[in-house]
């Protein structure tokens, strides 16, 4: 039976470092601060907005948030951008994903501060994440909140074979880079892999974020490998199942993620850290 790794646990431990951290800024005179970007009434991104500023002040992280309207234009999504780019109170930016399909959402993210990009997804912060560049910069949140939990478990990276399953700007491409400064070898499956279900069966470590409920079955998925399920999707019965058939796989892998929390927890506690890590770094990088 495999190793269940518990993110709610994991999160929990991170916000208390977190928690921790913000104690001794704001002991110093500085308060991290986070400002989130809202445009439209998607429900989904109304309900991730809300746990997001719910933790941030938990926490003890100012937090704002501007809504804009779903007929939001460009420039006005810019003005607030440049705005909290301009506020000093302000360490951490984050435009919520997605947005509607008439705005640019790749330039809107490239007119945030890369200093105050929590989200890591700047092409600044992408570049320095994919040439390995030393100093502070921040990476996606969810990728980092993975690495989180490989460490947790020991996981040796140097000669890993990983496998990511999907390849969206938002986890596998960031994942990709992180797990290859680690001297993991990588391969990435998209819709037009050929044999990907033969490639899902040499991974030391298997990361699924294909966003299609159940997809990796247990004939894909090597004795011992180590699983991470990056998925939710609700079924018509209204359960919340992952991209992995959790209970034909949990048998055969060392260690599985569970959906829900697994990885969900783990990435809204990284993106609790990273803002802490910008106010830390606005002072020391300055």
């Amino acid at each position: 039976m495999a190793t269940l790794i518990d993110g709610k646990r994991l999160a929990q431990l991170e916000n208390d470092k977190t928690a921790r951290r913000v104690t001794a800024l704001r002991a110093s005179g500085i308060t991290p601060g986070l400002a989130v970007i809202l445009v439209g009434d998607d429900p989904a991104s109304q309900v991730y907005v809300r746990s997001k500023q719910r933790k941030a002040r938990e926490l003890g992280i100012y937090s704002v948030q501007t809504t804009l309207p779903t007929t939001a234009q460009q420039a006005e999504v810019a003005a607030v951008i440049d705005a909290y780019n301009h506020d000093e109170r302000i360490h951490a930016i984050l435009v919520q994903s997605p947005l509607p399909a008439h705005l640019d959402e790749q330039a809107l993210v490239a007119m945030i501060d890369p200093a105050k990009d929590v989200d890591g997804f700047h092409p600044l912060n992408v570049g320095k994440l994919y040439n390995h560049l030393p100093g502070h910069y921040p990476v996606a949140c969810t990728p980092r909140g993975i690495i989180t939990m490989l460490d947790t478990l020991n996981f040796e990276y140097a000669g890993a074979r990983a496998v990511i399953v999907g390849r969206s700007i938002l986890v596998g491409r960031p994942l990709q880079a992180l797990l290859v400064n680690r001297n993991a070898t990588v391969t990435m499956i998209g819709r037009r892999t050929k044999a990907a279900a033969a490639l899902m069966k040499t991974a030391d470590l298997l990361v699924v974020a294909a966003g299609q409920p159940q997809l990796v079955t247990a004939a894909m998925v090597k004795p011992g490998a180590v699983v991470i399920d990056v998925g939710i999707n609700r079924l018509a019965d209204g359960h919340l199942v992952g991209d992995v058939d959790f209970a034909a796989v949990e048998p055969l892998a060392q260690a599985i993620t569970p959906v829900p929390g697994g990885v969900g927890p783990m990435t809204i506690a990284s993106l609790m850290t990273q803002t802490v890590d910008l106010a830390e770094w606005s002072q020391t990088d300055a």
